[in-house]
Order: structure tokens, then sequence, then C-alpha cells
């Protein structure tokens, strides 16, 4: 039994192959179930008690050399193929099949209004998310039992003697603007704001507005008519016409909303405007002096407007999209259907 162990032993030492398949041939013929080596563990079983003592210690060092040979030369040949596969990598290739992308169509509609207004001297400002009540609410003045102090509509973050609160509209950036800055001011403020709403086709709990400011001496309500009448034409088209209603809003006295002929039905009627021929997309008005006074303004020799749209609105009429969470679920079959630079 000696010199078959030898034997094999010679066989399996001079073995040597860089291919998988004879490999496995190799591990099957030595260290499978029916290989020799198993065989040879089986002829053991029946020696005499006294010849196990001779061929035990080589039996057992020929199956670990042929295990050890296997093991080897397993890693060597997937190291190789590994490299392999490493040099056949064409590097400049794209991981994945990446589609083209184009601008969200809530960008390409803030991108259209700020080009519009930065064409008569408009600016652009921005502040943070996160406003203390100062900035939010009392400079804008809004009463302390101003509903929209209350929590079904404000997200505060902290209440108490000192509250902040993720911010309710932009108008708090144009209060930034005129504590830093004196008249004239004519800046527009676009940017993310949230209101505790349940969400809905029509009302998200977050969304996206652009606010106006003009300040200046001798400032009246024909010049934010006109400048509202400029703006629409721009954005809807020449024969846009539009009308302003009354309304209340703290910061501004008077008040309006402004109503733009419908887009679809170019103000004959239809579902979309309720068969008004109308379509509401904006609020304003003159600043109230107390907001002037609030933020170091003289209301005396100052006077100014102020208006602001969501953005989310202009798209929808823009783009007849009848459902605002459209905007904000990246499904790729709704996005892909605008352009615009990438």
């Amino acid at each position: 039994m000696i010199e078959k162990i030898n034997t094999i032993a010679d066989e399996i030492s001079q073995f040597f192959t860089d291919n998988a398949e004879e490999l496995e041939q190799f591990r099957i013929k030595f260290l499978g179930s029916k290989g020799l080596i198993k065989q040879l563990f089986e002829e053991f079983k029946a020696l005499p008690k006294e010849e196990k003592k001779t061929v035990g210690k080589p039996l057992n060092e020929l199956k670990q050399s042929a295990q050890q040979k296997y093991d080897d030369l397993k890693q060597k040949i997937s190291a190789q193929q590994q490299q392999n596969s490493f040099q056949n990598i064409d590097v400049t290739r794209p991981e994945f099949p990446f589609e083209p992308g184009s601008r969200h169509p809530l960008s390409i509609i803030k991108n259209e209004i700020i080009e519009i207004f930065n064409r008569i001297g408009y600016t652009v400002s921005e502040g943070p998310e996160i406003e203390d009540d100062w900035h939010n609410f009392t400079a804008l003045n809004f009463p302390p039992e101003h509903p929209a102090r209350d929590m079904q509509d404000t997200f505060f973050i902290e209440k108490g003697e000192t509250e902040y609160a993720l911010r309710t509209h932009t108008s708090s950036v144009q209060v930034r603007v005129m504590e830093n800055s004196q008249p004239p001011i004519r800046t527009i403020s676009p940017g993310r704001v949230y209101r505790n709403e349940a969400i809905s086709a029509r009302a998200h709990c977050f969304f996206h507005q652009v606010e106006g400011l003009y300040i200046d001496k001798n400032v009246s309500f024909a010049d934010l008519k006109q400048t509202l009448l400029y703006f629409a034409k721009e954005m809807f088209g020449e024969k846009t016409q539009i009308r302003l209603r009354p309304s209340y809003f703290p910061f501004t006295e008077p008040s309006a909303e402004m109503d733009v002929s419908c887009t679809i039905c170019e103000g004959k009627g239809c579902n979309v405007c309720k068969y008004t021929g109308w379509l509401e997309i904006l609020g304003c008005g003159m600043v109230d002096p107390n907001v002037l006074k609030n933020c170091n303004i003289d209301p005396s020799t100052y006077s100014g407007f102020a208006f602001g749209m969501g953005i989310e609105r202009i798209a929808q009429l823009k783009y007849k999209v009848n459902d605002l969470r459209l905007y904000s679920e990246n499904d790729i079959r709704f996005l892909k259907q605008f352009t615009g630079e990438v």
C-alpha cells in the first residue's frame, strides 16, 4: 500500500494546469467521493493494526498534499481570470446606459420667471428656509392672533420665547433685503416654502414661490399693474389679459389677487377656468407702511409694491399638469416630457 501512496504522491506533485476544467478533473480523480485517495482510505480500514501504524501517517500526508495542490491552483486560476476580465474592460464606457436628462419642469419655469424680471432690472435674492418669528411673521405685519401662526398651517421647529419655523413664504427674504439695503430696491425671491397641509392633487406640504419687491420714491399701484401685465404677456403670450380683484394680505395695503385670461380656452370658458375665462396666478399689493417701518425704511419718503406667485401654479397653466404631486415623485415617465438645457 505504501507503493500505491508513493505512486499517487508522485502524480500529484507533477500535476500542473492553468485550466479550470482540468483542475476540476484533478479534484474528482484524487479528492472526490470515489477518488483514488478515498479508495486508499477504504483499503486502510482492512489493514492489520500493526500495519496501520506504518501506513496512517503517509496516507494523511497524501490527502493533505492533494488538497493543498488543488487550493493553490484554484487560487492561481481565479486570480488569472480576474486579471483577464479587467484587461477586457473599456474604462471609457458608462457603467449604465443613462438616458439624456433635462431640467425639472419647475426649474424651467423658475428660470423663465427670473429671466423675465431680469430684463426689467430685478435682481435675485435668497434666504434661509428655517426662519425666526420676526422675519417670517412679525416684520410682515402678522398680528399675534393671525391664523397663519397656528400649528395647522406652519411647521414650527421651536416654540417658546424664540420661535423658529420652516418658512411659509419667501417674503421673509424680502424683509432681510429691506433690513440690509436702502431704496431703490427691485428684487425677486425664488425658493421652496412649507405649509402644514394635507397632500393632494391641488396642495402639498412644500412648494415653490417667486416673490417680487419694488421700493422707491413715488411708486404707485399703476406701476404694479403695468409690471404684472408685462410679466403675464411675456410668460403666457401677447394676447394674455389680466384683471385685479380686491383681496387681503397682512403685509400689503391695498391688496389684490391677479387673474390671467385662461391659456387653454383663450378666455372663452372651459372646465379648467370653470367657464369664467380667468385663472388666478398670484397675489399682490402696495407694501404696508408698517412693514417699511419695521425694516427701517421711512414710509413718508418711500413706497413700494410686492407680489408673490407659486411656481407650481404657473407650471400647471403652462404645461397643463393637473396633479401637483407629480412634480416631486421623480417619475422619469413624467419628467422626460419636458425639455430644457441640462
